[in-house]
């Protein structure tokens, strides 16, 4: 976790503990909070002590609770401040897919340059459908979420739009292993490989491929979206990241830049595919 994440949420717990204190009835003990609503009497310490981080209803709880309900849309503010930053799973998929998908689809709509890296999967921007139902699939079986799968298959699509979009232009880059990565059945796969040679002749794109053999001046690793060179979103397994201070967006332009020497594109991209592709019809 970010350190200025934590700072913010440590600040937050800071004022709550605060509103508890100077509650207009006396001071209130933070058993007596917790009895009020049901909650584990621990819960209390880990909020003010930013240890865990509240959601909206929290907040209004404790404002009430406190006899300051005018204080609650500043804690909300407070709290919307930090988790721009960093958008946690849980919460972001606590209705489904699609939400998430929306909310890219509109970042896609405010930019036009896009720089990307993936490792491990291909591209959002550049999936079948079949192959982003496998993934929408997975992915709500690891994080436990509702199962919106084909209004998140829609919303996906409806992205893809973009790529038709002379006044937009994307640069990405695929690691090999992606191209390999069985998150879905080989025919799916197969089908994905041939969608993904096919973007290669596409203006608005340029698609790179680092192979498995190429030499790497760093590892590859997590992720990213770069959004018109001033936001970067980052993918990890329990949040998004949405980073947006000039420092850190240059340290995943550069990042970018990096891999961007091992890749290969044109003839040498579609080869590399086209050597995956071999391999799903071998393993047959």
């Amino acid at each position: 976790m970010s350190t200025d994440y934590q700072q913010a949420r440590e600040a937050l717990g800071g004022r709550l503990r605060e509103l508890r204190l100077s509650a207009p009835g006396g001071p209130l003990t933070g058993t007596q909070l917790a009895v009020q609503f049901g909650w584990n009497k621990s819960k209390v310490s880990r909020l003010e002590n930013g240890r865990q981080t509240p959601t909206p209803n929290d907040l209004h709880c404790w404002a009430a609770a406190t006899g300051q309900a005018e204080a609650y849309d500043e804690l909300l503010a407070r709290l919307r401040g930090f988790e721009s930053h960093i958008r946690s799973w849980r919460r972001q998929l606590a209705s489904g897919h699609k939400a998430v998908q929306d909310a890219h689809l509109t970042a896609h709509t405010d930019a036009s340059l896009f720089r990307g890296w993936e490792s491990s999967m291909i591209f959002g921007i550049l999936q079948t459908p079949d192959y982003a139902r496998s993934i929408f699939t997975r992915y709500a079986e690891l994080q436990r979420s509702p199962r919106d799968t084909e209004e998140a298959v829609r919303s996906r699509m409806r992205r893809q739009e973009a790529l038709y979009d002379s006044t937009k232009r994307f640069h990405l880059i695929l690691w090999e292993a992606a191209l390999h990565a069985l998150v879905c059945p080989p025919a799916t796969l197969a089908a994905q490989l041939d969608r993904l040679a096919g973007t290669i002749g596409l203006d608005t794109v340029e698609l790179g491929i680092i192979p498995l053999s190429a030499s790497l001046k760093i590892p590859p690793s997590t992720a990213f979206w770069l959004y018109d060179d001033r936001q970067v979103i980052v993918e990890n397994w329990h949040a998004e990241l949405w980073i947006d201070d000039t420092a850190s967006v240059e340290t995943y332009l550069r990042t970018w830049r990096t891999l961007r020497e091992s890749a290969v594109y044109g003839a040498d991209a579609h080869n590399v595919i086209n050597r995956a592709r071999r391999s799903i019809t071998g393993s047959r």
